[in-house]
């Protein structure tokens, strides 16, 4: 239940065209549906502006099934993160109508046509080619939660001329994702380029000194760049969110 539905069916009720007792059935599992194994949070689209996101790593495909159902019977949009290709195969067989995106390893349902809220453009930007999984995560995110999102990829600071030949579209966008492992410097380039908040995600990606993205963090958490904020290794979903709500603003 997202603000817009509830204004019309609070309008529905005036005008009398649904009774009083078909809108509390809709209301009926505000706040929650208890599905044993799950609490589904049907009001999270009036607090924080978009649906509950389920988690795929750590659950089967028939409880990701469930809960996806329970959601789209309310006709909320469906993202379900972290769900790896055989397990996704499965789900769809469980569920129909889903859109499996792979490098993300996302899946997504829309109730309806993606509405543009966002005041600007989200750009997402990565070092390398091995970073597009985390990256891909963050633009699935952001487009889902109706913002216009563009990609640049492979710019890493080990060819830096790639990031400066494409100053023009860092310099349009209201926020900036960037995406970096081993050593993860760009951040701290990006945010020394431009007056835009950049928000910075540190991937596993790197040898073994990289120690599983934890060089990359700690070199984002202390970038020289001021107005860098970092989020958790290798978590595109939260970047994507938060890009979002910047550019609600």
């Amino acid at each position: 239940m997202d603000p817009v539905r509830l204004q019309n069916l609070l309008e529905a009720v005036r005008d009398g065209k649904i009774g009083i007792a078909q809108a509390l059935a809709q209301l009926r599992d505000l706040p929650f549906e208890d599905l044993g194994f799950a609490k589904v949070d049907h009001h999270r689209a009036l607090r924080r502006g978009f649906p509950e996101v389920v988690l795929g790593q750590g659950k089967t495909a028939d409880e990701i099934a469930a809960i996806a159902k329970a959601m789209r019977k309310r006709k909320s949009d469906v993202l379900i993160t972290r769900v790896a290709a055989e397990k996704a195969l499965r789900l769809k067989k469980l569920a129909r109508g889903f859109a499996y995106h792979p490098a993300a390893q996302a899946i997504t349902w829309n109730a309806a046509p993606i509405r543009i809220t966002g005041k600007g453009t989200i750009l997402v930007v990565c070092a390398g080619t091995s970073d597009i999984g985390v990256a891909e995560e963050a633009v699935i995110t952001a487009s889902m939660m109706g913002n216009r999102v563009e990609k640049l990829y492979d710019v890493g600071v080990a060819g830096i001329h790639r990031l400066l030949d494409n100053r023009s579209r860092l310099d349009a966008a209201s926020v900036v994702v960037v995406v970096a492992g081993m050593e993860g410097a760009l951040p701290s380039v990006v945010a020394g380029l431009i007056a835009k908040p950049v928000i910075a995600v540190p991937t596993s990606v790197g040898y073994g000194a990289s120690f599983g993205g934890l060089a990359a963090l700690l070199a984002m958490l202390n970038s020289c760049a001021a107005g860098v904020a970092v989020v958790n290794i290798d978590n595109g979903f939260g970047a994507g969110f938060a890009a979002s709500l910047i550019n609600r603003v």
